[in-house]
């Protein structure tokens, strides 16, 4: 049985596809099409995606047994168009906090959990609670708008001067330099109880379409004049507030148990995933780790396989590495096209040696292997790499390279079985999905991807799912005693993760970035 997932068509679409159980291609849109993917209606598809899995599944439209999308109108246009394009498919509709639960139980490891899923909304909710047990999940409580969580971080997000929907992870960052002097102000504006929150809407004002939304009494608390811009030295300070009460807020809705599943856009914040994972009641914690509506693709294959068919054959993620790959002739194409110099090295131990060199050089490495990530982490595929040992990593990675915030730092990948050394850290760290500890004796080595104290964003490498990464983290580690890389996504100016050799050498002569590994082919400036 072949099932095709559709999934984030109001922003950050993706597809899905799914064999007999087997998760074999996930990739949303906008890495296909090299821009965001925000639509302007409700019958648009994502074709190149859809396109994209089909070809990885080696499927055709006719071959597929159901299409399984997130929407929330179930009968439109956009049906017409699916049922003409699946003629042999039957068209399940999922809704978005149901296919925001399945993505984070179905490929957990835990038989019975509780499922928790948060974001700014969807289908008029905005967090919702299951029951999960073996193959089906039962709905225990939904929480509707306007009362989110997920709405006040996006309104904090505007405030701050970001863009909202898209740039939360700043305020995430951001708020690692703050103190806690406002965070009793929001966990008053959020006002948990019961189930979930109650914002109290005294705090907002409905006539400012600015600045969040808030109103003269949130600016009073502020110490500020109502509507002002928010002062540089308060910034991290309010960051703080919103990011600390939110934690506070998610783990006394969680409440106690021994499993935990969760999902939605807030679930894409590791430092809530962190907090989950050491202050909860729950034992253990699995994070989606492609969180957002993205991952609603997943889940809505998932859900039709479980929900729908009554299939009892779970499917755990065991990789994101679910997009396409490129071979030796593809990337020789586009190298020569670009009439570009390269090498070409034969063997792994030449690619493995000759990154080692580069990074020992301390210069930065590009590094595109294998399939694309499926999400917005790079997890060693489509990475930019530079050595823990380089004095200069914070600025060439940040500055020069990626051109952003200092305060985004970047991740510490590390070989799984080698991890407990150095670092601190839940299981979530496998997909960059929480942050850890560095160890005392290496606070040093780490200082320049270190987000406060000793906290820092790991990435566990394991050598089934990813052996070439795996083994450069090994070769690092016996040519300087130090098996770690820092490891950040390799796209540039806002846009997503490279997915093609032509994306990548867009990215790497529009960077300072010194070398670049595309399968065999190496390049340097």
């Amino acid at each position: 049985m072949i099932i095709l997932g559709i999934g984030g068509l109001l922003g950050d679409a993706a597809a899905a596809i799914l064999r007999d159980g087997e998760l074999l291609a996930a990739v949303e849109e906008s890495k296909l099409v090299r821009r965001r993917t925000h639509w302007g209606g409700l019958d648009e598809m994502p074709e190149h995606a859809i396109a994209t899995c089909l070809r990885l599944a080696n499927a055709t439209p006719e071959q597929v047994d159901a299409v399984a999308v997130v929407r929330p109108i179930p009968e439109s246009d956009f049906h017409l168009k699916l049922r003409a394009q699946f003629p042999n498919s039957r068209i399940i509709v999922v809704e978005h906090h149901l296919a925001h639960a399945a993505s984070a139980y179905y490929p957990s490891p835990f038989n019975v959990a509780t499922v928790l899923t948060f974001d700014r909304g969807g289908d008029f909710r905005c967090g919702s609670r299951w029951l999960g047990h073996g193959g089906e999940m039962s709905l225990e409580h939904e929480q509707y708008l306007p009362d989110s969580i997920g709405d006040l971080y996006g309104r904090v997000t505007e405030l701050l001067g970001f863009e909202a929907n898209v740039d939360e992870h700043k305020v995430q960052w951001l708020s690692m330099s703050g103190d806690d002097r406002f965070k009793t102000l929001f966990l008053e504006i959020l006002n948990v109880s019961g189930g979930g929150p109650r914002l109290d809407r005294s705090f907002f004002s409905t006539e400012r379409m600015t600045s969040g939304g808030f109103g003269s009494r949130f600016f009073e608390h502020l110490g500020l004049a109502d509507g002002a811009a928010i002062p540089e030295s308060l910034r991290a300070h309010v960051a703080a507030g919103v990011q600390r009460a939110m934690e506070d807020a998610v783990i006394r809705i969680a409440g106690e148990g021994t499993n935990l599943c969760v999902a939605g856009g807030l679930a894409l914040n590791a430092l809530l995933v962190s907090a989950l994972e050491t202050r909860s009641g729950y034992k253990n914690v699995f994070v989606q780790p492609v969180a957002g509506n993205a991952g609603t693709a997943i889940g809505a294959v998932l859900e039709a396989w479980h929900g729908v068919y009554k299939r009892e054959q779970r499917t755990p993620l065991s990789t994101l590495s679910l997009g396409p790959a490129y071979g030796a002739a593809e990337i020789k194409q586009v190298l020569e096209n670009c009439k570009l110099r390269f090498q070409y090295m034969v063997t792994t131990d030449e690619i493995i040696e000759t990154a080692v060199a580069q990074l020992n050089d301390h210069k930065i490495v590009a590094w595109m292997q294998g399939r694309m990530e499926f999400g917005a982490r790079a997890l060693g595929n489509r990475s930019i790499l530079a050595s823990p040992l380089n004095p200069y990593s914070t600025e060439n990675l940040n500055i020069f390279i990626k051109h952003r915030e200092p305060f985004r730092k970047f991740a510490a990948s590390v070989p799984a079985e080698l991890c407990s050394e150095y670092f601190e850290v839940g299981p979530n760290a496998r997909y960059l999905a929480t942050v850890g500890r560095v160890r005392p004796a290496y606070r040093e080595q780490f200082a320049a991807a270190t987000l406060a104290g000793d906290l820092v964003r790991v990435h566990t490498v394991d050598k089934e799912e990813n052996p070439l990464y795996w083994k450069l983290l090994h070769a690092a580690g016996k040519a300087t005693g130090l098996p770690v890389l820092h490891n950040t996504s390799f796209n540039l100016f806002g846009e997503p993760l490279v997915c093609t050799p032509r994306d990548a050498v867009r990215s790497f002569y529009s960077s300072g970035i010194d070398a670049m590994f595309v399968g065999n082919f190496f390049l340097q400036k």
